[in-house]
């Protein structure tokens, strides 16, 4: 039983900017850093649900208006994505067989790499706070949507975080 439940908001702020730092020094390919990592406020928290449900009952998705549920009850949301353009590399991994044919607004896939890596990099430390999270793609399409990170931000994940008696992110049907 934690005696000091006004402890938990700084507690997992910390946590979050721990996280934060996580992601930001993992390792990213040919040393570029095209991350976009943000601790969302309480203003987008509430925009995050209301596009969350939103896209859930246009789309008819019932996982998005679930995790919308998770997100009313998380103390912290990080955002992880990343900038669009190449890395200048022409290796084809992304299905083009030079960078100047890929779209615009078509992230490379190294960018996309670093963001997977930036992922684990920041669940990994919530792990070590013992700290509850979920990697959601829901409420990173529902950022993308209110362009929270910009209007070139893709490939955008949300790690919310919670502190409670049990795993808000378990047993969620």
């Amino acid at each position: 039983m934690i005696q000091s439940p006004e402890g938990i908001p700084a507690a997992i702020e910390y946590i979050a900017n721990y996280m934060m730092i996580a992601a930001q020094t993992a390792p990213k390919g040919r040393g570029m850093d095209n991350l976009l990592i943000k601790l969302v406020t309480e203003e987008e928290k509430t925009a995050l649900i209301v596009k969350m449900k939103e896209i859930g009952e246009k789309a008819n998705v019932a996982f998005f208006l679930r995790d919308a549920e998770n997100l009313t009850f998380s103390q912290q949301i990080i955002l992880i994505g990343t900038k669009t353009g190449s890395r200048g590399l022409d290796c084809g991994l992304c299905s083009y067989a030079y960078c100047k044919d890929k779209p615009q607004l078509s992230p490379c896939i190294f960018n996309t790499i670093d963001v997977g890596i930036a992922l684990g990099s920041a669940v990994s430390s919530a792990m070590q706070f013992k700290t509850d999270n979920r990697i959601m793609y829901s409420a990173g399409k529902a950022a993308m949507e209110l362009k929270i990170l910009g209007e070139n931000a893709v490939c955008i994940f949300a790690i919310p975080l919670s502190v409670s008696e049990k795993n808000i992110f378990f047993d969620r049907g």
